[in-house]
C-alpha cells in the first residue's frame, strides 16, 4: 500500500459467536481509529459476521457493520481467535477465508485464530504461529504447517500470524510499519503507550515483573527520553535514573517489560529512527548514522545488516517510489 495513497485500506474483522471482544478490539483500536496526528484516513475497518453474535462469555452482543462475505473484498482480513479451536468451523466462514486467499488478501489471525487458517488450508507448507496453549493441537491436527512455538508473530506472506493478545498487537503495529514506515507506527505506539517495535521471534515466555516501589517505572517516559536524546551515547545509568532504578533492579524490571536488554533496545531505536531517515529524507548515510546515533556510517550499516537482513542503501532503495516530498536534513 502507498504511503501516499488516498483510498483507505480496507480491513475486515471476523466475528463470529464467542469471539474474544479483546483480539477484536485490537483490530479495532489499531485500525480503526482516526489518527489526526497522520494525514488522510489510512485504513477503514469493517466489523463482518453472520449477523448478531454473543460475544465471548455473553457479556454483550454485537451487531457486524458489514456481512460475512464482505470480507472477501477486503485488502486485510483479521481473524481475532478462534472460539472453539478443537471443534470443525463453520463452512461459510472457511469458505470465506479461502475466497480472500484467492482474491489476494493479506489475512492475519491472533491467538487461536491460527487453526481457523489451518482448517482451511491456507497454512499448508507455510510457517505460522499461535497461542501455546494451543501449539500442540495445531501441530496434531495440522502437521503440514510449519509449526514455530514461543514467537510472539510470523510472517509469511500474505499470512501473518501472531501469538496471543499482547502479541497481537505487536503484529498489528508490524504492519502498520509495513505499510506506513517507522513515523506512523510511533504515532500510533505512543497513542498506545506501548513499545513501537518488539521483534516478532522473541520468546512467548517472560518471567513477570519484580514488584517495585513506588516509584517512576512509565515505559512510555523512557521512550521519550531515548527519542530526545537518541543522537548521543545513552547509558544503562542514565536509562536506569530516567526511572528512578538502581543499575540492578533497572536491568530486571526492563528485561521483563520488554524481553531485551535496554543495550538492544536503544539499539533497536537507533534502528528505527534511521529507518525513518531513509525513508523521508535524502541525507547522506554517514548524517542518518550521526543523527540515530550509531557515530559512523560503518557501525549502523552493522547494526542495520543485523537487524534487518539489508543495507541502509537497500532499505532506502525500497522506499523510494513510496516516499513523496522528502525533506533534507538540518
Amino acid at each position: 500500500m502507498s504511503k501516499d495513497s488516498c483510498t483507505p485500506h480496507r480491513v475486515g474483522v471476523l466475528v463470529v459467536a464467542d469471539t474474544n471482544p479483546f483480539e477484536m478490539g485490537v483490530a479495532t483500536e489499531v485500525f480503526g481509529l482516526d489518527r489526526p496526528e497522520l494525514s488522510g484516513r489510512p485504513y477503514e475497518v469493517e466489523i463482518c459476521g453472520p449477523g448478531p453474535v454473543r460475544m465471548r462469555q455473553g457479556f454483550f452482543t454485537l451487531t457486524p457493520s458489514a456481512p460475512l462475505e464482505a470480507l472477501v473484498d477486503m485488502d486485510t482480513l483479521i481473524v481475532p481467535g478462534h472460539p472453539s479451536p478443537g471443534e470443525p468451523a463453520p463452512s461459510d466462514v472457511l469458505g470465506v477465508l479461502r475466497d480472500a486467499h484467492e482474491r489476494g488478501a493479506r489475512i492475519v489471525s491472533f491467538c487461536s485464530g491460527s487453526l481457523l487458517l489451518a482448517e482451511a488450508g491456507l497454512l499448508d507448507g507455510r510457517e505460522a504461529t499461535t497461542h501455546w496453549r494451543y501449539a500442540d493441537e495445531l501441530a496434531a491436527r495440522f502437521p503440514a504447517v510449519r509449526l514455530r512455538r514461543d514467537v510472539l508473530y510470523v510472517e509469511d506472506a500474505p499470512f501473518w500470524t501472531a501469538a496471543g493478545s499482547a502479541a497481537a498487537i505487536d503484529l498489528s503495529l508490524q504492519l502498520v510499519r509495513h505499510d506506513h514506515g517507522e513515523d506512523a507506527v510511533n504515532v500510533v505506539a505512543r497513542r498506545l503507550v506501548f513499545p513501537a517495535h518488539r521483534p516478532g521471534d522473541q520468546r512467548q515466555f517472560v518471567d513477570p515483573p519484580r514488584p517495585v516501589d513506588a516509584r517512576s517505572t512509565s515505559l512510555a517516559a523512557l521512550q521519550h527520553h531515548v527519542e530526545q536524546h537518541l543522537h548521543r551515547p545513552l547509558t544503562v545509568l542514565e536509562l536506569a535514573s530516567e526511572v528512578n532504578m538502581s543499575v540492578t533492579a533497572f536491568h530486571r524490571w526492563f528485561k521483563a517489560a520488554v524481553g531485551s536488554t535496554p543495550q538492544q533496545w536503544v539499539i533497536q531505536q537507533r534502528v528505527a529512527r534511521a529507518r525513518t531517515l531513509l525513508e523521508s529524507t535524502d541525507a547522506a548515510i554517514e548524517q542518518v548514522a550521526a543523527h540515530s546515533g550509531f557515530g559512523t556510517a560503518t557501525n549502523m550499516r552493522q547494526h542495520f545488516r543485523r537487524t534487518l537482513g539489508v543495507t541502509p542503501s537497500a532499505y532506502r532503495a525500497s522506499f523510494e517510489q513510496r516516499s513523496a516530498g522528502r525533506r533534507v536534513l538540518v
